[in-house]
């Protein structure tokens, strides 16, 4: 059974200029669901930071280990800038891979 197989950096966050996390992983949508469903304790499950708002797809594992590293090293301005490059609205790119719209209490 092939496994789907795409080494992705990826930036969350709770809302617009909110709490930001970045991660890496192999199955971006399955990483998704789990941050999604609570299924990945810490950080992310603590905060409420599951908005897909910027992820990067490409090269090896060990390429997008570096990357991920990389940018847990930014200071927070450069990751917003990141973000709102491709992404200015910030909006939940999580959306476009069928995840049902999270609960927007918070707009901004």
């Amino acid at each position: 059974m092939p496994r789907d197989f795409h080494p992705t950096v990826y930036l969350l966050a709770s809302h617009r200029n909110g709490t930001l996390y970045v991660g890496v992983t192999s199955n971006l949508i399955q990483r998704l669901h789990q941050h999604r469903s609570g299924l990945i304790e810490g950080f992310t499950s603590d905060y409420g930071v599951h908005r897909l708002v910027w992820f990067e797809s490409g090269g090896s594992m060990e390429e997008a280990i570096r990357r991920e590293k990389q940018i847990k090293k930014w200071n927070r301005q450069w990751k917003i800038d990141l973000i709102e490059r491709t992404n200015p609205d910030w909006r939940d790119l999580a959306r476009d891979f069928g995840f049902e719209p999270l609960d927007s209490r918070r707009v901004d």
